[in-house]
């Protein structure tokens, strides 16, 4: 994202035995985490859920006869080893899906399209290059300004900062201080302890905006927000996901209490989709198919999120020729704005769906499909790095740009390598 204009059944039991109180339906204001005397948020673009909406109960991994164990804890150190590498290859493929996508940001499919035909680079396959771009093309299709001098293959040198990659380390800060216990107020004092204003953008803006103005949760995610629905929520999930592998339904449930800061509806449901697809990646016993299936399965399947997910789906099993099916896609939900969740969840949907498991197709699949490049580059590489299993099973074209080297501006983590945020990640996941 980064350069948009500003402006039931019972709960999965805590990992520490406790019980938990009932999980509020998707979309829904009630719970532990919202103030008592706040009044309700008023209606969304979306109906709330109905009872028939209501996803099933949590998901288990195939075979497994009861809730599931947190790994490491009857696997010892080879299966604690292994989700160490998944998460490795998460947090890569997160940043070269990201990185691939932040140059075009903004411009117009048919631009993405011209610029990377003009260097034999379509379909897409690898980082998109200025050299050999006729000046006349550049000048009528600029790269994104704030992006190209640390994106484009001949300027790569580490990963540059980039909203995507912030909020997973915000996340990652929020699970060592709070556990998974963490409330929505937990998540709005950590932004005002450790994320700079000016790294914030549409509806994270606007509710920093609102604490600051002391509006408290879940108020913040609608007054004067007309970004709620967008996808900011959805690219601050992958933790919550990472850290459950083989419980959808908790991830989803967690990505609620952070994504209900800021979003409503639809923007929500977003974030509870893609939390529980990567729990369910992580696992490494499914594919993406199955993966998608059960962040489907957390989410009202009459929302307008659900609708486009299973058309990307539907589309990219049905048309073998992926331009066709974003072309599709672009005529049917091309009336939303370029970062709402709607359409970036059909198409991020669709590019899995296409790729089949394959990373470099994934990355290259979501980015060329236009919208909000770096966030479906970033979710997609986050996936599929997931389903590879390992970091040495990415391409090396992908991971050696990087350097291991992560720069941002949430502090203590300016500089850190992809390996330590894997293992700091492990700590979490295997948390008692």
């Amino acid at each position: 994202m980064g350069e948009a204009p500003a402006a039931v059944g019972d709960r999965p039991a805590r990992r520490d035995g406790r019980a938990r109180a009932p999980l509020p339906a998707p979309g829904s204001t009630h719970g532990a985490h919202r103030n008592p005397s706040a009044p309700a948020p008023p209606d969304t673009p979306d109906r709330p859920p109905r009872e028939g909406d209501r996803a099933p109960g949590p998901a288990r991994v195939a075979g497994s006869g009861g809730p599931p164990m947190p790994p490491g804890a009857g696997g010892g150190v080879e299966e604690s080893d292994v989700l160490r590498d998944r998460l490795h290859a998460a947090w890569l493929g997160r940043a070269a899906g990201c990185l691939l996508g932040k140059p075009v940001e903004k411009l117009p499919l048919t631009a993405i399209r011209t610029l990377a035909r003009a260097t034999g680079n379509w379909p897409l396959s690898t980082w998109f290059t200025a050299r050999g771009v006729p000046p006349e093309l550049l000048a009528a299709h600029p790269w994104n300004r704030r992006s190209a001098a640390t994106s484009l293959a001949e300027n790569i040198d580490g990963m540059p900062e980039d909203d995507d990659l912030n909020y997973p380390l915000l996340n990652l800060l929020l699970l060592q201080r709070h556990g998974c216990g963490f409330t929505t107020a937990d998540v709005a004092r950590l932004w005002l302890d450790e994320l700079p204003a000016g790294r914030t953008f549409t509806a994270e803006r606007v509710a920093y905006r609102n604490l600051l103005d002391g509006i408290e949760p879940p108020l913040t995610a609608v007054h004067r927000n007309p970004f709620r629905e967008w996808i900011g929520a959805q690219i601050r999930a992958d933790v919550h996901g990472w850290t459950h592998p083989g419980d959808p339904a908790a991830a989803a449930e967690q990505a609620y209490r952070d994504a209900t800061l800021t979003h409503t509806a639809n923007g929500v449901y977003g974030a509870m989709f893609v939390a529980a697809t990567l729990a369910t990646a992580a696992t490494g016993t499914a594919d993406v198919h199955r993966s998608l299936a059960e962040g489907l399965a957390v989410i009202p399947p009459r929302s307008r999120l659900a609708q486009a997910v299973r058309r990307g789906i539907g589309l990219a099993r049905d048309i073998s020729d992926f331009d066709t099916v974003v072309d599709r896609l672009h005529t049917e939900l091309g009336g939303y704005h370029w970062v709402h969740a709607v359409p970036n969840a059909a198409l991020l949907a669709a590019a899995l769906t296409h790729a089949d498991g394959d990373f470099s197709r994934s990355i290259c699949a979501a980015v060329s499909g236009g919208w909000d490049t770096d966030s479906n580059g970033a979710t997609a590489g986050s996936v599929a790095g997931l389903l590879t299993g390992h970091p040495d099973r990415l391409p090396e074209r992908w991971t050696s740009p990087l350097k291991n080297r992560l720069a941002t501006s949430v502090p203590s983590f300016d500089g850190i390598g992809f390996d330590t945020l894997a293992e700091l990640t492990h700590l979490e996941a295997v948390r008692p």
